[in-house]
C-alpha cells in the first residue's frame, strides 16, 4: 500500500514539472512574439497613384482585379459612378470589361443614370485605363452642364434667325407692295402702316434680344443700391398704361407701401413692366388687372394678377423659355416677342429671387416676383415714403 502511495505522489510531481515547463515555454514563447514588430502589409495602391487621384477633379475609381472598388473620389459617389463598393452603370462596366480584354485605353462620352430610379440621365466623360497587373482607373468627367448650355446657345441663334426672318420679311414684301401700289395712295398708307407695325415689332424683337444677352453675361447686375419698390411699381404702371388704354384694362397697385430691395431700379422696372404687358396682352377687353406687393419674411413678393385666358398645367412650365407663346396668334396680333418672361427670370436670378406663376385655364394666371427685402436702416435715416393713390398720384394729407 505504501509503494502504490509512492508511485502516485511520483506521477504527480512529474505531472506538476510538465505543467510548469510548458507553462515557462508559452510565457517567454508570448513575451519574445510582443516584442517582435509585425511587418508592414502590402500597400495595395502606389502612394503615388493616390497623390494623383486626390488632385483630380474629375471623379476616380480605382477597381481590383474582381471589379470591386478599391478607393473612389466624393464625386464618384455624388455622381452615382459608385453604388455598394462596385460601379453602378452598365455603360461604364462594359467600358471596364472592354479595357480588361485587351488593355487598350477607352475614353468615351457615355449618358448614364444620374439615380437608380426615375428618368433623370447625366452625360459623362468617361476614361478607363490598366495601371498595374491587377486595377483599372476609371475617370469620369460630368459634362451634363456644358452640354446643356451649349444647346441653349444653339437653340437661342435658331430662334433668333426665326425671329428675325418674320419682320424682315414682311417688310421686305409691304415694301415691294408699296412699290407697286405708288399710284394708289390709300393703298400706299395702308402698306405703310403695316410696315410701320413690322418694324416696331422688329425694333422690339432686337431691344429684347440684347437686353436678354447682356442678363446672361456673369455680372451684368452691376451697381446696386436700395431700390424703392412704391417707385418701381408706379414707374412700370406708367410705362404700361398706353397699351392697357387701347384695350380698356384697369390697373391698379395695392399691398403694403414702403417696402426696399437691393438691386437695380432699371432692370425691376423692366421685370414688372414686362409682367404687366404679358397680362395686359392675354386679358380681355374692358378688364382688370392688379399689382400688388406683400412682405414674407425676408423677401418681397410683387404679383401681377389678371383676368386673362390663363395657362395649362403644361404651358406653366414652358412660360419662362425664350421664344415661348402660350398663344402664338395672339403674341403676333400683339406684337409679342416671347422673350418678356425669360428677361423677368433672369432678373430675378440676378437679384437673388425668382419668379412663379399660378394660373388655370380661363381663371386667369398670376405671376409672382419675390425678391430679398433689403435691411432697414438706421431710424436717423429712414424716410417717409409720399402716400399715392393707385393711379400714382401723391395723397394730401390732413393736419392732425
Amino acid at each position: 500500500m505504501d509503494g502504490i502511495d509512492g508511485l502516485m505522489l511520483l506521477l504527480a510531481g512529474g505531472l506538476g514539472l510538465l505543467v510548469g515547463v510548458w507553462a515557462t515555454l508559452a510565457f517567454r514563447w508570448s513575451e519574445r512574439s510582443q516584442r517582435e514588430v509585425p511587418p508592414p502589409p502590402e500597400a495595395a495602391l502606389d502612394d503615388g497613384l493616390v497623390r494623383m487621384l486626390a488632385v483630380l477633379r474629375s471623379a476616380a475609381v480605382v477597381l481590383d482585379e474582381s471589379d470591386q472598388v478599391v478607393r473612389a473620389s466624393a464625386p464618384a459617389h455624388a455622381l452615382g459612378i459608385v453604388r455598394d463598393g462596385r460601379v453602378a452603370p452598365a455603360a461604364i462596366r462594359d467600358l471596364i470589361a472592354l479595357v480588361r480584354r485587351d488593355g487598350v485605353i477607352r475614353d468615351e462620352v457615355l449618358e448614364v443614370p444620374r439615380g437608380p430610379v426615375g428618368p433623370g440621365v447625366l452625360m459623362v466623360q468617361v476614361r478607363v485605363a490598366q495601371v498595374s497587373a491587377d486595377h483599372l482607373v476609371v475617370l469620369a468627367e460630368d459634362l451634363t452642364q456644358a452640354r446643356r448650355l451649349e444647346a441653349i446657345r444653339r437653340d437661342f441663334v435658331v430662334n433668333v434667325s426665326h425671329e428675325l426672318k418674320t419682320p424682315v420679311g414682311a417688310l421686305a414684301l409691304l415694301a415691294e407692295t408699296v412699290q407697286d401700289a405708288a399710284d394708289d395712295p390709300e393703298a400706299v398708307r395702308r402698306f405703310a402702316g403695316r410696315m410701320q407695325a413690322e418694324a416696331t415689332r422688329l425694333s422690339a424683337l432686337v431691344h429684347e434680344i440684347i437686353e436678354l444677352s447682356r442678363l446672361q453675361v456673369a455680372g451684368a447686375l452691376g451697381q446696386v443700391g436700395l431700390v424703392d419698390v412704391d417707385t418701381v411699381l408706379s414707374e412700370a404702371v406708367d410705362r404700361a398704361r398706353t397699351t392697357a388704354e387701347a384695350k380698356h384694362v384697369r390697373l391698379d397697385i395695392g399691398g403694403v407701401r414702403g417696402t426696399r430691395v437691393l438691386g437695380q431700379h432699371d432692370l425691376l422696372v423692366t421685370a414688372v413692366r414686362n409682367l404687366l404687358d404679358n397680362a395686359v396682352a392675354y386679358s380681355g377687353e374692358a378688364s382688370h388687372v392688379g399689382v400688388g406687393v406683400r412682405t414674407d419674411g425676408e423677401l418681397v413678393e410683387i404679383a401681377v394678377v389678371d383676368q386673362g385666358i390663363g395657362i395649362t398645367a403644361a404651358e406653366q412650365e414652358r412660360v419662362f423659355e425664350r421664344f415661348y407663346r402660350v398663344d402664338p396668334a395672339r403674341s403676333r396680333d400683339t406684337g409679342g416677342t416671347g422673350l418678356g418672361l425669360s428677361i423677368v427670370k433672369h432678373v430675378a436670378a440676378d437679384h437673388g429671387g425668382e419668379v412663379t406663376v399660378w394660373s388655370q385655364p380661363g381663371r386667369g394666371s398670376t405671376f409672382t416676383l419675390r425678391l430679398p427685402r433689403a435691411e432697414e436702416e438706421p431710424a436717423s435715416t429712414v424716410r417717409e415714403l409720399p402716400a399715392t393713390d393707385l393711379e400714382g398720384a401723391p395723397v394730401r394729407r390732413s393736419a392732425s
